[in-house]
């Protein structure tokens, strides 16, 4: 397991400039006194960043080097605190613009230069989804952010298997400025309330301290917390970061130069507090819990160095013959202190961006490349930072020194955006991939895709693009639990209320397989019980999340909870376990491991089927993929590497664990005896990141999976997805409508499945503007109802030149879709609502429902023949909802004409993906309802008993057709408190992919 602690740790931004003078350097101490430059603080600056350097080289021995951002931030802490408290006893108040406007032109600069040769850099050397990443990196870069981006990314197990940004190392300078975006007007508020104090020197060091002796412990407390429970926000965000520069702050606060301290007590704090960092940074290393406990030796031994060398009573501020002091203020550990900050900018990049190109390499190469770079590192200093620290023209009024600031913020940030919008383009859309079209997948055979003869597929782009690859993750919302949960949801899919269901049990290797198992459910009629935790094995070991950056326990409590629900619960048809196969080298640990999980496993009873481990390819694939598209066969990995022994696998073959049987598609994934793997096959890109499969991937695995599931006797046969209407399906369902919705692109939908509604009402307009108040007119048009040609229907919103909104609204040639008697009736299509929100979306209101047959004869007796909304949305909201209509006009059992509605369900992703929406009218005796599901989940009921016998009867036991449309308007938007406006943009389609409808008969 990888250690969570980013690799680039330090942040040696140059000493403050003082606020009534250009001397360089920093000021010494709290005396308003004395404003001595500190010579020995420049040279722990250089041991700061050369064990840095030397940590990022690899040279051995250093592994614990990142202690020097601990170093950095205490002298930080110490020098911005003086020079403020300073000028606060001088001047009785604290200029905030000079204090900003001075760090804006010393440091912005020069980290501009950095971030902008870095976005064209990563032009030429990086692929272009490494590019696109590392472009927003710029951006969150240049706006004191990158902290917060790379805390989202290492906190995301999802995100996993990104390489490593040449701009990682900016988080600390991130850090730094939102720590005094806060502390320096707080600062100057304290200072407001002490200015008048007769001895205003000591009544402004006392107050600050203490401010800041709460915010220090405060911030101590949370660093060890966050360290015990995520170590990359421990380590990267500000608030647990804050302690270390109060660290700093106090010893420029306490008087310690009113003190007599004998000087063998400070020379002995002075080699103390140097031999305290160089320990650390030699004994820490990735696996050092930090910052936490352990982020005490450096800092304080920081502070014990800049202790040791501030002057007591009546001293001199030259440091003593034999102090640390003397040793750091050489002319060499000064010059590499001038030189750190833009050395520490500069060498990161060069690294990182020499290994994107050439590969990794070994320290001694590293070594010479970060020496190299200090060749880029004091031309910035010397062209860059110096002239616009020294320049008179600057630095005479804080708005120059501010422009100049914001400037070399836009800057960069232009210059990402413009290559980034270029790479975006070249990469393709990242939106969703239509499932729907993709090629059928070969049950059998040496090919991933069925062929027709010999014939391969037809050429073109990979499937899916490398950008959509990234997001390719199955369907199953949040049942995949993240690091910190220690219990999953109630994850049920398809048919929910089946008593028969399929387990889909392990870590993220078996979540990657929920679509084609989904499939295999829902076919025979099935639920699908998903128990899947990220990260966490499912054999029992002990094992290091490296998004907690601590032992996993809560894989531990998530594994022990899982295994005694599945105990408690009635049997299922089929367990399926999966887990990453290289949690630990030892098979003969592995095996006892698994053994501990399979022996309550076994004691159920139900069949056990364990996937093999897929390939690992061990690098970012869809990334190779964008810099190849033409020869992704340049992105094939090692077939050794990829695929380890499984031990598991062994034993089931061997016949030792009875009931447990194993299957691998991995045949087909790693073709041959070959020595690579490939990372596309038949044009579908097979991995979404270093180790797990697209979706994609799974959906055209799904034939070959469930063949080897049926063969291997665990789960029993059916007939095809695709049966006929009319045809029995999975326990006792037969379908009786399907619509696919194939045909050119621009057709409209088939006629002899359809009817167009158009106008403004049914005929003989019974109710004016459909009843509901919309304000679109209903055409036939293909402008507004229309194929895609990928096997999905669009129906889309437009409008006129004159502003006159035209839509389309579909119903169902037949009306004859009833429950049989005492059965259960099923409707459900596959939708994406309209990919619109925010003001543009001001008026939508797309829907999938149904009307009682009755309603035809004359187009009356609304509500009382029943209306099942079984998908309403309005106003591009990321929620959806449903609702039955019955009874009278006015109140009644359905409360109209609002209805008897679920309320928002959330959907975050309708808008961007097809969901599943379906309702069932069950007729059964003692369980009459009307059920209506998102995804496969039951979100709402109405049962018979909520109304009178005749109410029930009329609503729902007769035939209804069903209708797709968007409108425009209406009540109903307007309640939700918009109407269609100038903004409303026109446009975007409601699409559906497939409407079936399926009965199933009493159940004796």
């Amino acid at each position: 397991m990888h250690s969570p602690v980013p690799s680039s740790l330090t942040s040696p931004v140059p000493p403050p400039e003082p606020a009534s003078s250009a001397r360089s350097g920093g000021e010494s101490g709290p005396s308003p006194h004395r404003s001595a430059f500190r010579p020995d603080i420049e040279g722990l600056r250089a041991v700061a960043v050369l064990a840095v350097l030397a940590f990022h080289a690899g040279v051995p021995g250093l592994a614990g080097g990142f202690v020097g951002v601990d170093v950095f931030f205490v002298v930080s802490g110490y020098l911005i605190t003086g020079l403020l408290v300073r000028e606060a006893v001088t001047t009785g108040r604290i200029r905030l613009l000079d204090f900003f406007s001075r760090r804006a032109r010393r440091l912005l600069p020069s980290a501009a230069v950095v971030l902008g040769a870095v976005a064209l850099a990563g032009a030429w050397l990086t692929v272009p989804l490494r590019r696109a990443d590392l472009e927003q990196d710029v951006v969150a870069s240049a706006l004191s952010a990158a902290n917060w981006r790379f805390v989202a990314q290492r906190t995301d197990y999802l995100a996993a298997g990104h390489e490593q940004s040449p701009l990682l190392h900016f988080w600390s300078l991130a850090v730094e400025e939102q720590f005094y975006l806060l502390w320096a007007p707080l600062l100057a508020l304290i200072v407001l309330g002490a200015a008048r104090a007769v001895r205003r020197g000591r009544a402004v060091r006392a107050a600050v301290a203490l401010a800041a002796v709460p915010l220090v412990l405060a911030s101590f407390a949370l660093s060890l917390r966050w360290t015990d429970h995520s170590a990359s926000l421990a380590y990267l965000a500000t608030p647990s970061r804050v302690w270390q520069f109060g660290v700093g702050a106090l010893v420029a606060l306490l008087p310690w130069h009113l003190m007599r301290g004998p000087r063998p007590l400070r020379l002995l704090c002075g080699w103390a507090g140097i031999t305290a960092i160089a320990w650390s940074a030699v004994a820490y290393d990735a696996a050092t819990p930090y910052p936490g406990h352990a982020a005490l030796v450096p800092t304080l031994g920081a502070a014990a160095v800049i202790l040791a060398a501030i002057p007591g009573r009546g001293e001199r501020s030259t440091p003593g013959g034999y102090g640390i002091g003397r040793l750091l203020a050489g002319r060499a550990p000064r010059a590499v202190g001038r030189l750190s900050y833009t050395l520490y900018l500069w060498h990161w990049p060069v690294l990182v961006l020499a290994e994107a190109r050439f590969g990794p390499q070994d320290w001694p190469v590293k070594a010479a490349l970060t020496l190299a770079a200090a060749l880029p590192a004091y031309a910035t200093m010397r062209w860059v930072e110096q002239p616009l620290r020294r320049s008179r023209t600057v630095s005479e009024f804080p708005r120059r020194g501010l422009s100049v600031g914001i400037t070399a913020v836009v800057l960069p940030v232009v210059l990402a955006l413009v290559v980034g919008t270029t790479t975006l383009n070249l990469l393709g859309p990242a939106t969703p991939v239509q499932l729907g079209g993709l090629p059928p997948g070969a049950a059998s055979g040496p090919h991933l895709l069925a062929r027709t003869g010999s014939a391969p597929p037809a050429a073109g782009p990979v499937v899916p693009g490398p950008a959509q690859a990234r997001k390719d993750f199955p369907p199953d919302g949040a049942c995949e639990v993240a690091p910190a949960v220690t219990r999953s949801p109630d994850c049920l899919f398809g048919a929910v209320d089946s008593p028969d269901r399929i387990v889909l049990l392990g870590d993220s290797h078996a979540g990657q397989w929920f679509s084609a198992m989904l499939a295999m459910a829902a076919q025979r009629g099935w639920a699908l019980q998903e128990l899947v935790k990220q990260g966490c094995p499912l054999p029992q070991l002990a094992v290091d999340s490296p998004q907690l950056g601590r032992a996993y326990r809560e894989c531990d409590t998530w594994r022990a909870d899982a295994l005694e629900r599945l105990r408690q619960q009635p049997k299922p048809r089929l367990i399926v376990i999966s887990s990453l196969n290289r949690y630990t080298a030892d098979s003969g640990l592995l095996a006892e491991a698994w053994e501990k999980t399979l022996a309550p496993l076994r004691a159920i009873g139900a069949p056990i089927v364990y996937i093999e481990d897929t390939p690992v390819p061990g690098a970012d694939v869809p990334a190779c993929v964008s810099g190849s598209p033409e020869e992704p066969a340049a992105c094939a990995f090692s077939r050794t590497n990829a695929q380890q022994p499984d031990p598991l696998a062994r034993r089931i073959a061997a016949g030792a664990l009875p009931g447990v049987r194993a299957v691998s598609v991995n045949p087909v994934l790693c073709p041959g005896d070959g020595p690579t793997c490939p990372a596309v096959l038949d044009r579908i890109l097979l991995y979404r990141d270093d180790a797990h499969l697209t979706n994609v991937a799974v959906v055209v695995l799904t034939p070959r999976l469930e063949r080897l599931l049926t063969d291997s006797g665990a789960l029993p046969a059916v007939g095809g997805a695709g049966a006929a209407s009319g045809a029995a399906g999975p326990a006792g369902w037969t379908e009786v409508f399907r619509e696919e919705f194939d045909g050119p692109a621009g057709s409209p939908p088939s006629s002899a499945n359809w009817l167009h509604d158009t106008g403004t009402c049914y005929p003989g307009c019974p109710a004016a503007q459909w009843g509901t108040g919309e304000i679109e007119t209903m055409t036939d048009s293909t402008d507004n109802v229309r194929l895609d040609g990928k096997g999905a229907l669009e129906i889309v919103p437009t409008r006129t030149a004159d502003g006159a909104w035209r839509s389309g609204r579909i119903e169902t040639r037949r009306s004859d879709f009833a429950a049989p008697a005492g059965g259960i009736l099923r409707i459900e299509a596959a939708i994406a609502l309209p990919d619109v929100t925010g003001a543009e979306a001001a008026g939508y209101w797309p829907a999938f429902w149904t009307l009682g047959a009755p309603l035809r004869d004359g187009y009356t007796g609304w509500p009382g023949i029943g209306e099942l909304d079984i998908m309403e949305s309005v106003n591009g909201r990321d929620s959806v909802f449903a609702t039955m209509h019955c009874g009278t006009l006015e109140g009644g059992p359905c409360r109209e004409p609002a209805g008897l509605s679920s309320g928002p369900q959330p959907c975050g992703d309708c808008r961007t993906g097809f969901h599943t929406y379906a309702v069932e009218v069950d007729l059964s005796p003692g369980a009459e309802e009307v059920r209506w599901y998102l995804d496969g989940r039951v979100h709402h009921r109405v049962a018979a008993s909520r109304m009178d016998p005749d109410t029930w009867k009329r609503a729902v036991d007769h035939g209804l057709f069903l209708i797709l449309n968007v409108a425009i308007g209406g009540g109903l938007p307007l309640a939700d408190g918009a109407t269609p406006g100038p903004a409303t943009e026109p446009g975007h389609p409601m699409r559906v992919d497939r409407v079936t409808v399926s009965t199933r008969a009493r159940v004796a």
